[in-house]
């Protein structure tokens, strides 16, 4: 007979309520105490904020040296597709169920089974701990660009305090330094992706009409790309950018739902931020890679040095290259202060995510309890501290041994993303099933084109994305101990996880659909949205900030 402590313990996704520490309407998971204080444009900016980091700024050269324009060019249009979709999905949950302290894992957990959700809680709180050392070395690194003499363990130590204090005062500070982190990101990449169609136009001060002369020469494709025939090797090279564009877009879409449990009117926000989100994002990745290819050529000396040399500043970016090859002086340490904000925001979205997954995890009894204390503003502190502790493996990267760790811990990261999505797919799905089985399906609060369908293609996608995310290695010649562990340990690490947890609390293989917890937390949150009164913009100079934010 099943221990019902056990059980409990397990995380069997039942919401807590306690009246005494909510306000009117809101809904508590076990042992919650965080407030209400995102707005929407903090929503949204948020996700944006989190998804426009170094991968974009910097990583897409690696790409381009690798494959050419053309596959990096179609790898963001398609992986842009694959993320509307995940949004979407968690997007409908979020918006169903914004409970305080909500979060993938939880959602998973609720609408699939515990173990699962168990599993990918700790994946996402590595991945998320991770990527914060990862944009704070690079964060480092820019600074370099200008101050070579102090040593880069400096410029790490400042970043991470000032990224700790952010997210220890009070979630709107937070929130609010994340907006205007994230708008200066998007000035930044708006004003880039104009000035490549100035340069595309040969309105430069040299003014050489650069066309597509770089699509022509040296080419659109670089050839041979692992194998000698020319159409297996495109495919190949298109392929290979889709699973490096993947560490762009990663885990960015997961910010949203993390932040709705302390969202301010969260079943009106949410579907907003969930709508404007893929298009920014699409416009930003789709005419930036456009940008990339048109203005630099793939191989440039000043890529393939910049690649070579593992460089993370402005020296790398294919931006600030094709911005030196046009002749326009001073404008790469503009540009290498953006990259600087860029990577300094991600690092401060990826601990409020990590905290934030990691008090989920507690509250649903998956970690030890004291993940669950908050301070009087909301903030749970010792989630923050333990989350942000494990970015102080990016001083490992003062050494060449540490860095060859570090690069270990970082990269399957990307991985563990995307098996995450597929489990988020099919969460999604079981969360369909539920409401039809009780009668729901059509009064769901917010509704995405082109589903269950959608949902379908996404994870057939990502699955092949992350089974053969290390194809590479299985080539002649290429194979090393290294990278195959690299592109696969993760699922080792995941299936340990997962039935480690069935075995020790013997939680039911999937709870049975008409088992699956559709109605509890609804009827607080339907009252909480019936209570809200919007305000509608009284005049056009409110009606763009509506759109805006």
């Amino acid at each position: 007979m099943e221990n019902p402590q056990k059980s409990l313990e397990a995380g069997v996704a039942e919401p807590c309520y306690d009246d005494s520490k909510a306000t009117p309407g809101e809904v508590d998971v076990p042992g919650s105490e965080t407030h209400r204080g995102l707005s929407s444009r903090h929503i949204q900016f948020l996700a944006l904020g989190g998804c426009i980091g170094t991968g974009l700024f910097v990583g897409s050269g690696q790409a381009l040296s690798m494959v050419g324009p053309a596959p990096l060019l179609m790898a963001y249009i398609v992986m842009s597709t694959v993320v509307y979709f995940v949004m979407n999905m968690l997007g409908e949950m979020t918006t169903y169920l914004p409970v305080r302290g909500v979060s993938v894992p939880y959602l998973i957990s609720r609408f699939t089974e515990p173990s699962l959700g168990f599993a990918v809680g700790y994946n996402y709180w590595y991945s998320f701990s991770m990527l914060t050392a990862s944009e704070v070395t690079a964060a480092g690194l820019v600074v370099q660009y200008w101050l070579t003499s102090v040593s880069v363990g400096v410029w790490i130590a400042i970043i991470l305090l000032v990224v700790l204090f952010l997210n220890i005062v009070a979630v709107s500070w937070y929130g609010e330094a994340e907006f205007w982190f994230a708008s200066l990101k998007i000035i930044a990449i708006i004003g880039l992706i104009i000035l490549g169609v100035v340069l595309f136009f040969g309105g430069g001060p040299n003014h050489d009409r650069l066309g597509f002369r770089y699509w022509q020469t040296p080419g659109a494709f670089v050839e041979p790309y692992l194998v000698s025939n020319v159409n297996t090797g495109r495919f190949l090279a298109f392929w290979t950018a889709l699973i490096k564009s993947g560490f762009s877009f990663i885990f960015s879409p997961e910010l949203i739902t993390t932040a709705a449990g302390e969202a301010v009117s969260p079943r009106r926000n949410i579907p907003k931020a969930t709508n404007r989100f893929i298009y920014r994002l699409f416009a930003f990745y789709v005419l930036g890679s456009l940008v990339i290819g048109v203005t630099v050529a793939y191989n440039d000396k000043n890529l393939l040095s910049g690649v070579a040399s593992g460089a993370s500043g402005a020296g790398a970016s294919p931006f600030v290259i094709g911005i030196q090859n046009a002749g326009i002086k001073g404008l790469n340490h503009v540009i290498n202060a953006a990259i600087l904000l860029s990577a300094w925001s991600s690092g401060n979205s990826w601990v409020y995510a990590g905290s934030r997954t990691l008090y989920s995890l507690a509250c649903a009894g998956n970690a030890p309890k004291v993940f669950t204390r908050c301070t009087k503003n909301g903030v749970p502190y010792p989630a923050v501290l333990v989350t942000w502790s494990i970015g102080l493996l990016a001083f490992l990267n003062l050494s060449s041994s540490g860095a060859n760790v570090f690069y270990w811990f970082t990269n399957i990261t990307t991985v563990g993303g995307f098996l995450s999505w597929v489990l988020v797919g099919f969460a999604y799905l079981r969360f369909r099933k539920a409401l039809a089985f009780n009668g729901l399906l059509e009064s769901r609060p917010f509704k995405t084109p082109f589903q269950p369908w959608g949902t379908y293609y996404a994870m057939v996608v990502i699955a092949l994305l992350a089974i053969t995310n290390g194809y590479a290695v299985f080539f002649p010649g290429s194979f090393t101990a290294s990278g195959f562990l690299v592109s696969y340990i993760v699922f080792a690490i995941f299936f340990a996880l997962y039935f480690g947890h069935k075995i020790w609390y013997r939680t039911p293989w999937m709870v049975p659909v008409a088992d699956v917890d559709v109605i509890s937390g609804k009827e607080e949150i339907d009252r909480m949205s019936e209570n809200e009164v919007e305000r509608l913009p009284r005049n056009w100079l409110e009606r763009v900030w509506w759109w805006i934010a």
